[in-house]
């Protein structure tokens, strides 16, 4: 049982994943800051996924799997870590900061979400079979180029708008922002469910419950720590402005045109 846990593939990608946000953890305490969290999060996406690829059979398939959540771990990491520094905090962190239990378990949960996201790709990277490229795997990779596109046109329209002085204050109401609330989440909802879907051609058995992974990840930005947080905060800013409370009547909370 002992040889099992520490020799098999899956378990090793966790305890790198959670093993590297200690170590993140240890100096975000050190230093008092919570500047390169979400950075660190986005290189283990990449490490865990290099690493996953590297002792596969390096099929098509896991080939463009793996370049995808590069790709993806790439742009978000770089745009927060950006963000945050221009901003100069992270709000989730200001109580945090103060308290290394607290820091901790922010730190636990990032390598505990960055392995079970991941897990259609390892699932994928440990498989030794090797089916031909067909259908379910450009749906896979189509929803996941939809789903990239929408979080990157999303999240730059919002720096664009930020950009400008006099928008200080302001809530976004333009572009992709006028059809959902949070065009971004949906983006990512999307592209991590294209990823399973694609991986999934290659599965078998109980390797289809990772299927959990994605709807966990959907979960957590929709019941959990993304949108919620974020409504919050807008009624409590904007709670008393007319135009705002009208952006919620008439705007779809994340899937666009559809409203909820």
């Amino acid at each position: 049982m002992l040889d099992f846990l520490w020799t098999n593939s899956i378990l090793r990608s966790l305890y790198l994943s959670v093993g590297i946000q200690w170590i993140g953890c240890t100096l975000a305490v050190l230093f008092n800051t919570e500047k390169f969290y979400d950075l660190t999060g986005s290189l283990t996406f990449i490490l865990v996924s290099h690493l996953s690829y590297e002792a596969s059979a390096m099929t098509r398939r896991q080939t463009v799997q793996g370049w995808m959540v590069f790709a993806w771990a790439c742009r978000l990491g770089s745009f927060l870590f950006i963000r945050i520094l221009k901003d100069g905090e992270d709000k989730r962190f200001n109580k945090a900061k103060e308290n290394p239990s607290i820091m901790f378990k922010f730190w636990t949960l990032q390598g505990i979400w960055v392995f079970v996201t991941l897990l259609p790709t390892l699932m994928l990277n440990s498989g030794r079979r090797g089916p031909e490229i067909g259908n379910r795997d450009y749906l896979g990779w189509g929803l996941w180029a939809a789903g990239f596109l929408i979080e990157v046109v999303a999240d730059a329209q919002k720096s664009y708008f930020r950009s400008f002085p006099e928008n200080k204050g302001k809530f976004i109401t333009t572009g992709l922002w006028n059809v959902s609330r949070h065009p971004n989440y949906f983006g990512e909802i999307v592209l991590w469910f294209g990823l399973y879907i694609s991986a999934s051609s290659n599965f078998s058995g109980l390797q289809y419950l990772s299927v959990g992974s994605p709807v966990l990840v959907m979960l957590l930005i929709t019941k959990l720590s993304g949108i919620p947080l974020l409504e919050a905060a807008g009624k409590k800013k904007w709670g008393d402005n007319p135009d705002y409370l009208r952006y919620l009547a008439d705007t779809p909370v994340l899937v666009p045109f559809i409203k909820t």
